[in-house]
């Protein structure tokens, strides 16, 4: 028996980088065995499993959608996986602030 094949992507960004890897993998693959097979982890040099991820901007978080070990793949999902925040979003709206302010002086 022929198992049934879909495309998906597979996405990681840097500041500086990034990665788009189109993947064709069988039917009932999760979104963590897909990251896994897109050989990301080698390329950035990152863990996987301790990075949290999501498919197009929807967390996989275990509440709305299952974890990423759970969740099963459909054709032309997109897996993100997202990077750690350098800083509190709150913090850059200050800074953004600050420097707004000093150019217009």
């Amino acid at each position: 028996m022929t198992k049934t094949m879909i495309n998906v992507e597979v996405v990681y960004a840097l500041p500086d980088q990034q990665a788009e890897i189109s993947l064709l993998i069988a039917e009932g693959t999760t979104a963590l065995q897909a990251a896994l097979a897109s050989g990301v982890a080698e390329r950035f040099a990152i863990d996987i499993n301790a990075l949290p991820m999501g498919i197009y901007s929807r967390r996989l978080d275990g509440r709305s959608l299952p974890l990423p070990q759970d969740y099963v793949l459909v054709d032309q999902d997109r897996v993100e996986i997202y990077r750690p925040l350098t800083i509190d979003p709150n913090e850059a709206r200050l800074l953004r602030a600050a420097r707004a302010r000093q150019r217009n002086k």
